[in-house]
């Protein structure tokens, strides 16, 4: 009988709704896609990008006890 431990329950429910918390706000994020409601550019769109994969990668490092510096938490154009 494989039960789990209550640490494990507990990540499963925090780290999932974290996550579906970012996948939410990242469907937030798609809709200032519209150009008939804002004005961007490929400076921005790379700016943005760069952002969220920096952070993604520092994350993902931090489960691999890799860690890096820490890097400022703000995104700003």
């Amino acid at each position: 009988m494989n039960v789990k431990s209550e640490k494990r329950k507990r990540f499963e429910k925090v780290a999932g709704g974290r996550v579906n918390t970012i996948l939410k706000t990242l469907d937030s994020l798609d809709k200032c896609s519209n150009k008939n409601n804002y004005e961007y550019t490929e400076a921005d769109i790379r700016k943005m990008k760069s952002a969220l994969i920096n952070k993604l990668n520092e994350v993902m490092r931090s489960f691999s006890n890799t860690k890096g510096a820490k890097k400022d938490d703000e995104f700003k154009f």
